[in-house]
């Protein structure tokens, strides 16, 4: 596992500056989420890292649904950078 195949979608400075950002949240949950998942293709059978992901999961999917809720521009914008898929509405 390398951990620097996965790239951020924000860069340095943008990092330093809005850590606290909902937009920031969600790349760095996609990233721990893209890591764990590889992780898990190896280790099929730890359990711990699969209850660790789907929690990581159930952030990022509550952060996408405020976000979406806040400011839907920059909600396509991310969900398009980051390639994942668009959230099911009720």
């Amino acid at each position: 596992m390398v951990k620097n195949s996965f790239i951020s979608a924000i860069s340095q400075e943008e990092k330093d500056e809005n850590r606290g950002s909902a937009e920031f949240q969600i790349v760095s949950f996609t990233n721990r989420i893209r890591r764990l998942t590889s992780h898990l293709e190896l280790h099929k059978k730890d359990y711990l890292s699969q209850r660790g992901l789907r929690k990581i999961l159930g952030k990022r999917q509550r952060l996408l649904s405020y976000l979406s809720k806040k400011n839907r521009i920059c909600y396509k914008e991310l969900i398009n950078r980051l390639d994942i898929r668009e959230s099911k509405t009720r």
